[in-house]
């Protein structure tokens, strides 16, 4: 019997796993995970929360590497599988339609408040960005947008709650550091492609501040939202209507850790500072997990 047809198939599954951007997707999808916890979700409530954000990530992920098919084979991308050939369009095409069907399910089985802020404010944000926001000064706003939203879907997806309750949504110092982490994650990955972009029309505000601002700017973002993470639960009352007043062990070193890779961050080259700037956001959410 030929294997040809499986080897076939298995390459076309690899190409498709290296097409969905799967650092920032297994990273946003990681972050969900850990989120889960902290915001009360059994093992069943987290898995569809997380499955959900996947789902939408993949999508994100194809359509980027589809739209910028042209662009990437302009500048000698070959190791994008669309523009290099090992994927055609129209299967991408297909993937993309499964990825979406399932995410828009996935995400009304959280309940319509949480479905509703995942499709609009972070799936819907992902695809503005690819379809042109990328391409313009407001280039962060999508990343601040869907990562501070990325919580409060975690949050309301729990069960019980009204939308209107407080207790339905996560602190506000949550959203904001997500939001602010964002920003820092779209700058640090612009960083390794600035050059390419810009040769083929693509000039968003990494591309505005040039290279040496961004280097320094992204990481000092970062540690912003690492430092309103730390200290958020002081100034933010607790369930006992009292803030906790001081910076616990768990907290301090988790910051003195993100200093460390906001100086990788800074000096690193290639995709290393991007790698060092999920390293800082995991950090942060499991000082979260911990202090919960």
């Amino acid at each position: 019997m030929s294997t040809a047809p499986a080897t076939t198939t298995a390459r076309a599954a690899l190409a498709l796993a290296r097409a969905c951007h799967p650092g920032p997707t297994v990273a946003v999808t990681g972050l969900t995970a850990l989120l889960a916890r902290p915001a009360g979700h059994t093992l069943a409530g987290g898995a569809l929360v997380i499955a959900a954000v996947l789902t939408g990530q993949l999508s994100i992920g194809w359509s980027n590497d589809l739209i910028d098919a042209r662009r990437d084979r302009a500048v000698g991308r070959t190791d994008k599988p669309v523009a290099g050939g090992e994927l055609s369009e129209s299967l991408v095409r297909v993937a993309i339609g499964f990825a979406l069907v399932a995410c828009v399910a996935l995400s009304l089985a959280l309940g319509p408040q949480a479905g509703a802020v995942h499709l609009l404010a972070g799936v819907a944000m992902g695809w503005a960005y690819n379809l042109g926001l990328k391409a313009t000064l407001a280039s962060p706003l999508p990343y601040a947008v869907a990562f501070a939203a990325l919580p409060a879907v975690v949050w309301l997806a729990r069960p019980g709650d009204r939308w209107w309750s407080a207790r339905a949504w996560p602190p506000l110092w949550v959203m904001v550091a997500g939001g602010v982490l964002g920003v820092g994650l779209h700058l640090l990955n612009a960083l390794p492609d600035l050059v390419d972009d810009a040769a083929t029309g693509v000039r968003g505000l990494p591309h505005a501040l040039g290279e040496r601002r961004v280097r320094w700017l992204a990481p000092a973002v970062l540690l912003l939202g690492s430092v309103v993470t730390a200290f958020g639960p002081i100034v933010s009352p607790t369930s006992s209507g009292a803030a906790s007043g001081r910076l616990g062990v768990v907290d301090a070193t988790v910051l003195a850790l993100c200093v460390v890779l906001a100086v990788v961050a800074a000096r690193g080259r290639g995709r290393l500072p991007f790698l060092a700037a999920i390293g800082i956001a995991a950090l942060d959410v499991l000082g979260l997990v911990l202090r919960s």
